[in-house]
């Protein structure tokens, strides 16, 4: 009767979200967590789940890993990203005692895999876009056993919002009152019983994880960033150290690197939101640095989180504001100074060297400055020849090249940008109609664009 008081404790987490409801098969032989946005064995509370529900009901864990595309036209980009860190994941995972198995197509299938280990229980992490989402949903009607999916990838559970929020100033407040309770250290629980079945795939060093792919070779891998658990915490460790101090001024100053660059890390769930958040509370610098620095990473993050997951058109011009879509309809007419179809754009072949420097910054490196990127997508949206045709160029190339493209910091960044979500109506002006608007020379006014330029040359973009 314990036992099962506790596994309906571990229900009732807010973080947990139960797809097919049931008791654990008593028969079965291991709890499996199929691991994919939160791609790593440190501070991931839905492999704390999983280990904690296994450790009550006596059973091994075992981590399975789909090498599966779950959105469109994946890259060698991003893939190679995901492959640097399987390895950290492999490690950690044999540190706590828990088994891991990585499944290619087309044996990548989770339903099969966990008939084939007599699953007891099946816990996944939470992915708020469409095509995981609706994956899913598919997998809680075909397996015979419960399922649960852990929001693991935030700080503040994200249920707790109730419904999309209309911005930072409305979400603040409601994550701030959960703060204390949630931004606590993971348990990072060891396994009480080691999984030793046989079966686990071994992970050689020349591991393709392409095979039986379809992919866009054409992006190719990044020397700048390097994927895994490690990497990202050697990164945050040097941000905490090197570039924390001066945060909140220095984050808007794109030629003086201020800011972390752990968005890839966070994306691909090397690194999770608590492993940042702690270590930066816990830094010797300012209140008002720590401050500003976490207001991006909690309450930014998360109310792009909370857009995605609460309205079903991220990824479409319905997501306007409606104060936006009044004033575009007065707009629609204006003449632009210039326009460019999509592939000029690609090849960074505007007559503006500030943002030709920003597209070349994230074709070369897979990553953009922020403040660069607000400016990127103004200017894509000033020299397109519709809102439209901007909003859905914007999106291609930045899920296209960033590292952390197809991610809802994105959809939410390009809706902010050219449809005016989260945002307030402007003083009105051709083009743009009440969506804020910024130039070449205001940009330029606020940091040394000259130097970021050089600087991006210098790179050889």
């Amino acid at each position: 009767m314990k036992s099962a008081f506790s596994i309906e404790v571990l229900k009732q987490d807010p973080r947990v979200t139960v797809r097919r409801d049931g008791t654990p098969d008593p028969d079965g032989s291991c709890v499996v967590y199929c691991m994919q946005r939160s791609q790593r064995a440190l501070d991931n509370p839905a492999l704390d789940t999983a280990v904690a529900a296994a450790n009550l009901l006596g059973k091994p864990v075992v981590v399975f890993l789909p090498l599966m595309p779950f959105h469109p036209n994946p890259n060698l980009r991003q893939l190679a990203f995901f492959r640097q860190g399987i390895v950290d994941i492999a490690n950690g995972l044999e540190r706590r005692r828990i088994g891991f198995v990585l499944r290619r197509h087309p044996d990548h299938h989770l339903v099969k895999f966990c008939d084939e280990v007599r699953a007891a229980l099946v816990v996944g992490d939470e992915n708020p876009l469409r095509e995981p989402e609706s994956w899913r949903r598919r997998v809680a009607r075909q397996l015979r056993v419960p399922f649960w999916t852990v929001d693991s990838d935030v700080v503040v559970p994200t249920k707790l919002m109730l419904k999309e929020q209309f911005a930072a100033r409305t979400i603040r407040p409601r994550i701030k009152a959960h703060l204390d309770e949630f931004l606590v250290p993971c348990l990072n629980l060891s396994a009480r019983i080691p999984w030793k079945t046989g079966g686990v795939d071994s992970l050689p060093s020349d591991f393709d994880i392409t095979q039986g792919r379809t992919l866009d070779r054409s992006v190719q891998p990044v020397a700048t960033l390097t994927g895994g658990t490690k990497n990202g915490l050697t990164l945050l460790r040097q941000f905490v150290r090197e570039r924390l101090p001066g945060y909140s001024e220095r984050r808007n100053h794109p030629e003086l690197e201020g800011t972390s660059k752990l968005s890839p890390y966070l994306h691909f769930g090397h690194l999770g939101p608590h492993t940042v958040a702690l270590a930066v509370r816990k830094a010797k610098v300012p209140l008002a640095e720590r401050e500003a620095f976490l207001e991006q990473l909690i309450v930014r993050r998360e109310l792009a989180i909370n857009f995605v997951r609460f309205n079903a058109n991220y990824d479409a011009i319905e997501c306007m504001e409606p104060w936006a879509d009044r004033s575009f309809a007065q707009h629609c007419g204006d003449p632009r100074p210039v326009t460019y179809r999509e592939r000029q754009f690609e090849n960074a072949e505007t007559h503006d060297p500030l943002w030709n420097a920003a597209q070349r910054q994230m074709v070369t490196t897979g990553w953009m400055h922020n403040y660069m990127r607000m400016y990127w997508a103004k200017k894509i949206l000033e020299w397109s020849p519709s809102v439209a045709a901007a909003f859905h160029t914007a999106l291609r190339l930045n899920d296209r090249y960033q590292l952390d493209g197809r991610d809802p910091n994105g959809y939410a960044g390009v809706a902010w940008a050219i449809l005016g979500k989260h945002d307030r109506a402007w003083p009105e002006r051709p083009i743009f109609g009440k969506v804020r608007y910024m130039s070449f020379a205001s940009t330029s006014r606020k940091f040394d664009s000259k130097r970021y330029i050089e600087q991006v040359s210098a790179l050889g973009a």
